[in-house]
């Protein structure tokens, strides 16, 4: 009986977290399916209205409606978790795969270089990429991606080592293929399968890191719906206006939890696959 609610349980959060992940795409594609307010557009006798029948979410201190800059601030915050995920990916498991086949020496240095940064928290490198390009949005999702790909390069490079020692570059160089074309035939595609669970997850984080950088003031300028700048406009306003930032915050939250609910399954699926 318990075991059977157990199950129930998993499969009523991964459906209602597939639901949402189709919700959350559909705000970043197509935000004027869910509503069609504008979200720049300011109501001064709409003033830090509470959450209504009219507006679902309450509105800011301009009088926006803040369900409409939920919606729309879904695709900015999609595209930076994305665009961070998808480079460091590639990077990461290009220069990972390098190191885990090259020699020892070579293998090492790079192994050390990984170890020191990512001994630094991820967002601390994300915040000092920043402060040293300037504030934006693109500099967030620079300093973002630098910020991840240590992380992508040494599971890429135990993986590429793994792959190594089960034969297949051997067995492609007594068929007379080169190294460098059987590692890209033999090795990579194999690293590029076990980084897939962790870029899923790390879409997620990249999201929350990008958020927190706008939170800062270091990421797209006002009035740009984006869930990490909502958030700081109403941290003043908690005591009198809280769902200027609880909604942004919950979609953020709500966004984390429905892609690591996702990524459980992949994940355990790719390890015995391995």
């Amino acid at each position: 009986m318990r075991y059977s609610f157990k199950r129930f349980w998993l499969l009523g959060a991964r459906i209602s977290a597939a639901i949402f992940i189709v919700l959350l795409i559909t705000a970043a594609l197509l935000p004027g399916l869910l509503t069609s307010v504008d979200p720049l557009s300011t109501d001064a006798t709409q003033v830090l209205a509470r959450p209504s029948v009219e507006h679902w979410f309450g509105t800011d201190q301009s009088g926006r409606d803040i369900y409409a800059r939920v919606v729309h601030g879904a695709g900015t915050s999609v595209l930076v978790g994305l665009r961070a995920v998808g480079i460091a990916l590639v990077i990461g498991a290009l220069l990972g795969t390098l190191a885990g086949v090259a020699p020892k020496w070579i293998d090492q240095i790079v192994s050390r270089l990984i170890e020191i940064v990512m001994a630094f928290p991820e967002f601390l490198i994300a915040l000092l990429v920043v402060a040293i390009v300037g504030k934006g949005g693109g500099a967030v999702a620079l300093g973002v991606t630098i910020s991840i790909i240590p992380a992508y390069m040494r599971l890429a490079r135990v993986t590429a080592q793994q792959l190594k020692l089960a034969g297949p570059l051997d067995s492609a160089k007594m068929a007379g293929v080169g190294p460098w074309r059987g590692t890209i035939s033999h090795v990579v595609p194999g690293v590029f399968a076990s980084l897939t669970a962790l870029a899923i997850v790390g879409f997620g984080s990249a999201i929350v890191s990008a958020a927190g950088l706008s939170f800062l003031g270091l990421g797209v300028p006002p009035p740009t719906p984006e869930w990490g700048l909502m958030m700081s406009e109403g941290k003043n306003q908690l005591h009198n206006a809280w769902w200027i930032t609880f909604f942004p915050g919950l979609a953020l939250a709500a966004t984390v939890i429905a892609i690591t609910t996702l990524a459980r399954p992949l994940q355990r699926r790719l390890e015995e696959g391995a």
